[in-house]
This record gives structure tokens, C-alpha cells and sequence, in this order.
């Protein structure tokens, strides 16, 4: 038996009462949103040192990032962040702070970092990293390190070390 399904046939159109042109049903005026991904993460701490995992995932394997990753439904960003940990570090983390909100069109995401710390020193790679490392400043394979984001949120961490009361961070000035 063959089922024969009927697809949508969408048009570019600005619905009524919007400002975008959005993909629209012809048959049933369904509108398909598209809006950026919300990314969470974190700058866990332990000892005065950081952790970075190596990627074992495209996009940049091999490349060094913090721990983070897309935000799944149902999760407040801090839960994302500490399930992130958990599932590149094996890492059980407690959320400190709200360090930087980045948005980046380009790549249509909302970054959201965290400061952290690790609950136990116990971390191993999970399937999404080739390794992890708790780093030193003057360890951190900068010239390795995946994505702009993690870079920024490095250095925006580094200018508020140690500082209790901070503003959040977003995106550095070109």
C-alpha cells in the first residue's frame, strides 16, 4: 500500500502583523519561524585553573573549547550548561555567575557563558571530546582554541578574575 503524503507549499511572505518575510503555508497560513539556537556554557574553575576540552565533533575538531553547547527544551541555561559539562568533561559543576551573553548573528546563536566550578575534581572526556585538562593561563593553546566566543570569553574572565561584582559581559568591540 503507498501512502501518498502532500508536502506544504510555502511562499516567502510577511505575515500580517510582522516585519519579516517568513515561510509561509499556501494551504493553512502556518508560519515557520526561524530564530537563532541558544548556546550555554561555561568557564569552569578548580584550583586556579581552567578546563578546556579538546573536540572530538565537528564543527574544528581537535580544537580546544569550554565546555557548552546547544540548549535543549525544557532546560533553564544554567541546567544546559552543567548537562554540557557533564556530557564533554564528565564534569559535575556548580554555576557560580552569569559571566557574558555573546549574540552572533552570522551563525544565528545566543551564546550564554557562566562562570563554574567543578563540584569534584573528577573529569574525563566524554564522546564529544578527544581530552580534557584543567589549563593555567599561560597554558592555554591560544592559537588552538576553536571559536571566537571561547576566546572572548577567556579574556573577559581573565579582566574580572577575582572580582565579586561585575556587570555581564556581551560581545567585545571590533
Amino acid at each position: 500500500m503507498t501512502v501518498k503524503t502532500q508536502s506544504p507549499d510555502f511562499r516567502r511572505e510577511i505575515p500580517d502583523g510582522d516585519s519579516h518575510e517568513r515561510d509561509v503555508c499556501s494551504t493553512c497560513g502556518f508560519v515557520h519561524y526561524v530564530n537563532p539556537k541558544i548556546v550555554t556554557g561555561s568557564i569552569v574553575r578548580h584550583d586556579g585553573r581552567i578546563m578546556l576540552c579538546r573536540r572530538a565533533i565537528e564543527p574544528r575538531v581537535g580544537f580546544w573549547t569550554l565546555p557548552a553547547g546547544f540548549m535543549e527544551v525544557g532546560e533553564t541555561t544554567e541546567q544546559a550548561a552543567m548537562r554540557e559539562a557533564q556530557e564533554e568533561a564528565n564534569a559535575a559543576i556548580v554555576i557560580d555567575r552569569l559571566l557574558a551573553v555573546y549574540t552572533i548573528p552570522r551563525i544565528a546563536q545566543v551564546q550564554i557563558m557562566y562562570l563554574a566550578h567543578l563540584r569534584e575534581p573528577v573529569f574525563s572526556p566524554g564522546p564529544e571530546s578527544l581530552e580534557v585538562m584543567m589549563v593555567g593561563w599561560d597554558e592555554i593553546p591560544w592559537d588552538d582554541i576553536a571559536f571566537p566566543s571561547v576566546t572572548w570569553a577567556l579574556e573577559q574572565y581573565r579582566s574580572v578574575e577575582g572580582v565579586e561584582d561585575f556587570a555581564p559581559f556581551s560581545n567585545p568591540v571590533p
